[in-house]
This record gives C-alpha cells, sequence and structure tokens, in this order.
C-alpha cells in the first residue's frame, strides 16, 4: 500500500477512497499526533474545520468535527471557505490545527482532507507519515469535560474578506471585472471583495448546487470566461478553482492570461514598490523560460523549485521571499498568506491594473511566453531516465540544437511509470518536433519489457 497522503493531503473518490471513517480516524490521530509532539502543551487545543461547496463535504466535514472533538479539540467550523481562508484564519485566530474539506480542481465525486499546522502553513512529511502511523493505534479517549466542544465560526467570512481588502494596495474604482469562482469555494467571497474595493463585478459560475463545482466552469475551463469578458465590455476576468487556491486571468479580448504572466505581473509590481524581498521570485522548473529572461531585464533572479507548491513554498520561507508560484496559478505572497491564494492574487492583479492605467494585455506584455510543448511517455522505467547513456546524449543533442532559444526537461512522475518530455523552442512546431523526437528515444530505450524493470 502506498502513501496515504499526497502532496496536496488526502484526495480521492468521496465515499470509496475518502470515507466517513476515513476522516474521523484522521482527524483524530492529527489532534493525538500534535498532543504528543508537545502542540497543545499548557492550553485547551482548537482547530478550525472549513469545506467547499461539494456535496461530500457535508459529511465529510461532520466526521472531521466528530474526530477532533473525540480527540479533545475545540472545533470552530467555518463551514463553506476558500482553501486559503482556512489556512489564514488558522494562524490568525492562534489555532493549533486548521481542516480543510476539498479537492480542489478535481471533478465533483472527489474530495480530500488537507491539514494546517499552527500558523496556517502544510504540515510536513514527517507528521503526516505519524498520523498515517496512529491511525490503527488504540488510544485512551478523553471523558467528561476534556472531549472537545464544537462551535460555529460566524464571522469567519467576514474576517477574510477584512484580510484580503488590507492587503490590496489600491481601490479598483472604475474597473470592471468577470469573476468565475468554478460553482466553488469563493462564489460568494470573491464578488463580495472585489466590490467593496471599488470594482464593477459580472458573475459567471457562481451559483454551488454541491454537484456543479469545477464543471465547465473556473480555471481550468477558461473558455466561457473568454466569451464573457469581451461580451460584457470588462477590462479584465478572474478564474479561481473549486477551493479558490488558484488564479489565471483573462484580458479584455479573451486571451488567457497564465500563472507565469501573472506572477512577471505582480514580481515587477513589488520590484518597483521596493517590496520584492531579495528582488527574487521564486518558480518551478516548468515554468516558462519567457518569464525568466523578462525578470532578468528587470533586475529580478528567478529561483527555481521542483514542480508542486509546497516545494515554492519551502523555498520561499528559507530564504525569506515574498513572492512565489506555479504556471498552474497558485500564486504565493508570503507577506499576506502561507499558501496560494486565487481571490487575493486577482485583487492583486486588479490593483496593478488600476493603479496604471494600462490594460492587462499590455501588462502581460512585459515577457512573451516560448511555445512549450509537453508529451507524456508512458511505460517506461522512469527511474533509468537520468542515468541512461542514449537517452542523456540525446537530451544534450537537443539542448545544443536549441542553444539559447528554448530548453528541455524531462520529469519522472512521482505516482506512475511516466516520463514527461517538456520542450521550449522559438515555434510551435519546433518544439514540438523536438519533444517527439525525444520521447520516442525514451519510449524505445526505457520501455519496461526492455529493461526488464519493475517501478
Amino acid at each position: 500500500m502506498g502513501r496515504l497522503f499526497g502532496t496536496d493531503g488526502v484526495r480521492g473518490l468521496a465515499n470509496r477512497d475518502v470515507t466517513a471513517e476515513l476522516a474521523l480516524s484522521l482527524s483524530a490521530a492529527a489532534a493525538r499526533v500534535l498532543a504528543e509532539t508537545g502542540e497543545f502543551a499548557g492550553h485547551r487545543p482548537r482547530a478550525v474545520v472549513g469545506r467547499d461547496p461539494r456535496a461530500s463535504g457535508e459529511f465529510l466535514a461532520a466526521a472531521t468535527v466528530a474526530g477532533l472533538a473525540s480527540a479533545g479539540v475545540d472545533v470552530y467550523d467555518a463551514g463553506v471557505l476558500p482553501t486559503p481562508a482556512i489556512a489564514f484564519l488558522t494562524g490568525s485566530s492562534g489555532a493549533d490545527l486548521g481542516v480543510m474539506l476539498s479537492a480542489s480542481h478535481n471533478a465533483m465525486p472527489d474530495n480530500g482532507i488537507k491539514f494546517f499546522s499552527r500558523g496556517g502553513r502544510k504540515l510536513p512529511d514527517a507528521t503526516e507519515d505519524a498520523i498515517e502511523a496512529h491511525l490503527d493505534q488504540s488510544w485512551d479517549r478523553p471523558t467528561g469535560a476534556s472531549v472537545g466542544r464544537v462551535h460555529s465560526y460566524a464571522d469567519s467570512g467576514e474576517l477574510y474578506i477584512q484580510h484580503l481588502l488590507s492587503a490590496v494596495p489600491c481601490q479598483l474604482d472604475g474597473l470592471h471585472v468577470v469573476l468565475d469562482p468554478a460553482h466553488g469555494a469563493a462564489a460568494t467571497i470573491a464578488p463580495e471583495a472585489f466590490r467593496r474595493a471599488g470594482a464593477q463585478v459580472t458573475l459567471i459560475g457562481a451559483e454551488p448546487d454541491g454537484l456543479n463545482i469545477n464543471d465547465g466552469y473556473g480555471s481550468t475551463h477558461l473558455e466561457r470566461l473568454q466569451e464573457a469578458v469581451p461580451a460584457a465590455g470588462a477590462d479584465l476576468g478572474l478564474a479561481f478553482d473549486g477551493d479558490a487556491d488558484r488564479c489565471l486571468a483573462v484580458d479584455a479580448g479573451g486571451a488567457v492570461i497564465n500563472g507565469d504572466q501573472i506572477m512577471a505581473i505582480l514580481a515587477i509590481d513589488l520590484h518597483e514598490r521596493g517590496a520584492l524581498a531579495a528582488d527574487t521570485l521564486v518558480a518551478t522548473v516548468m515554468s516558462n523560460e519567457g518569464m525568466l529572461r523578462a525578470m532578468q531585464r528587470e533586475g529580478i533572479t528567478v529561483l527555481r523549485t521542483g514542480v508542486g507548491d509546497r516545494y515554492v513554498l519551502e523555498e520561499m520561507v528559507r530564504g525569506g521571499y515574498s513572492l512565489g508560484g506555479e504556471q498552474s496559478g497558485h500564486v504565493i505572497l508570503l507577506e499576506h498568506g502561507t499558501t496560494g491564494d486565487g481571490v487575493l492574487t486577482g485583487l492583486m492583479l486588479a490593483a496593478r491594473v488600476a493603479a496604471t492605467g494600462r490594460s492587462l494585455g499590455d501588462l502581460a506584455g512585459c515577457m512573451t511566453l516560448l511555445p512549450q510543448v509537453l508529451v507524456n511517455v508512458p511505460g517506461v522505467d522512469k527511474h533509468a531516465v537520468d542515468s541512461h547513456p542514449v537517452v542523456q546524449a540525446a537530451v544534450a543533442a537537443a539542448q545544443a540544437e536549441l542553444a539559447d532559444t528554448g530548453r528541455v526537461l524531462l520529469r519522472k512522475s512521482g505516482t506512475e511509470p511516466l516520463v514527461r518530455v517538456m520542450v521550449e523552442a522559438a515555434t510551435a512546431e519546433h518544439a514540438q518536433e523536438v519533444a517527439d523526437g525525444l520521447a520516442l528515444i525514451v519510449a524505445r530505450e526505457c520501455a519496461l519489457q526492455q529493461q526488464g524493470a519493475i517501478v
């Protein structure tokens, strides 16, 4: 059996993989692990629990609350809120633990469980492993007055909105914004925050019914937003995913502005205001080379990490950096939050438009995206790729051919016998040609049946 926790908590098909029993057991185990490490020493422990609007979140949240209270933790139920709101409330309230029930951008049948430690940070791998190890262990349950109590966190949404507005450097007066919250957790929060910031708001994908989250709307389905922004005559559009920890944008003409472009715009903004710590942006190896070149021209250093917002955050914390994120739209503004925050990212992006008087499309022109092609090569021994002489020679030859007009990256999948071949080049045709050629070599040289490998 593999590790229960993935790169972003526990996730799977609700009521099959992620059950009420699992939610209850995981929450109780988390409380016991934190108690054993001394996190609860000297006080009665408290936890904040939230969820996205999925139907399954109702019973999973109930089970989570029950598990925590059974372990002696007082629970503050925040209801439906974005993941970054739960991280923020965990930190701002001084709670010992935060729990979010969400499967992020996944389709409605899935759900997941994310834990935050004191301060609103994701749990380290070692703590997650300890929680998993405690699942089947017997324990001394509290009784009487020692059991946890359950409270409604009535003003949680208002506190989060006030936090968002406190971070925005200017009003959005005169700006018309189309918002697409993917029928998800930000369906109420996002329009309220933008309206209070002064923007005129048009909404699509903002009628969650428990079953329609991420269904044809949001950051993974931008087509409707691309149509809605020009049709409304709006200045820009912003799309979030189901739990609103990521944001992608659309300019007035309907062109997509991806996470790399958003990070570039925000990096330049912070740089000009003297608020970009160490004049450094933290991104992943998947970020487009065009962004790096643009940042270099602006005097901004880019540090690259492995794929995953937790690795971006780790590097930001290590170096004291203020801005980082991923091409997918996870953007972390560390001064204001400990995780990707789609609504905050959207507000900061809109504020840059308002403050400069320039269109979003014009601001995005600070960088030129190199055509990027990604080819998945299944059924291969992914562990052999890094040291296979023929593959490495082919990669070196491809990089030499591209020279400074592009780059090659081979990345092993974390969960499958799969290698991802990513190529950037001056033209999409050239990138595709190089990627296809490398994919054929990887498939031929590292085929599982040929190598007899076990993955």
